[in-house]
């Protein structure tokens, strides 16, 4: 896969310079251009007008030093003709996936899902919390919530563990027998 060139800060204060001399000016130029390649990308169609507008800002910088010095006129100008080579381009790649929708709520998950609120009501408010509190987030910031609560809570993150995986093993327990329950009766 070719590697994608990244806009260096260099690239952009040349950009900005062929804008206006005036740096405030330039910022004005270019939030002003960015805005209308989003709005060209978006009455187009696009379904990331953000990203492609990026893009075509990244292409016209990466040649910068070439145009900057020959190129007579509006700079907007260009910049839209380079938007519509790369929307051009995004008609040829393959669109993304479109997720699949989410299958729709079974009966039997209905039931589970009662059967673990009544359990979930059964538990004190203490463990209640606890066991919310602990499976909310993920990746890293459940990773860094799990140290908070623990903090929180004056114990160890291993005594946290051990709490949590009990209240875990008396709810799954308590949905198993409500489900037993209902297939019985």
């Amino acid at each position: 896969m070719k590697k994608q060139w990244e806009l260096t800060q260099e690239s952009f204060n040349q950009l900005l310079a062929w804008f206006d001399p005036n740096p405030e000016q330039a910022g004005r130029k270019y939030e002003e251009i960015r805005f209308r390649l989003i709005k060209i990308f978006t009455c187009r169609g696009c379904s990331v007008p953000e990203d492609l507008a990026d893009e075509t800002i990244n292409r016209v910088a990466k040649r910068i030093s070439e145009i900057a010095a020959t190129y007579v006129g509006d700079p907007a100008l260009y910049f839209f003709g380079v938007a519509n080579n790369v929307h051009l381009e995004s008609l040829r790649r393959k669109p993304d996936p479109v997720p699949p929708l989410p299958p729709e709520p079974s009966q039997e998950s209905e039931l589970e899902y009662q059967c673990l609120e009544q359990c979930m009501q059964q538990l004190s408010p203490k463990s209640r919390e606890l066991i919310v509190q602990y499976y909310q987030d993920e990746k890293r910031a459940k990773i860094d919530h799990r140290k908070e609560l623990a903090q929180k809570l004056g114990i160890a993150l291993n005594a946290l563990r051990i709490q949590a995986y009990r209240i875990r093993a008396s709810l799954q327990e308590c949905v198993f027998q409500c489900l037993q329950a209902a297939a019985a009766g």
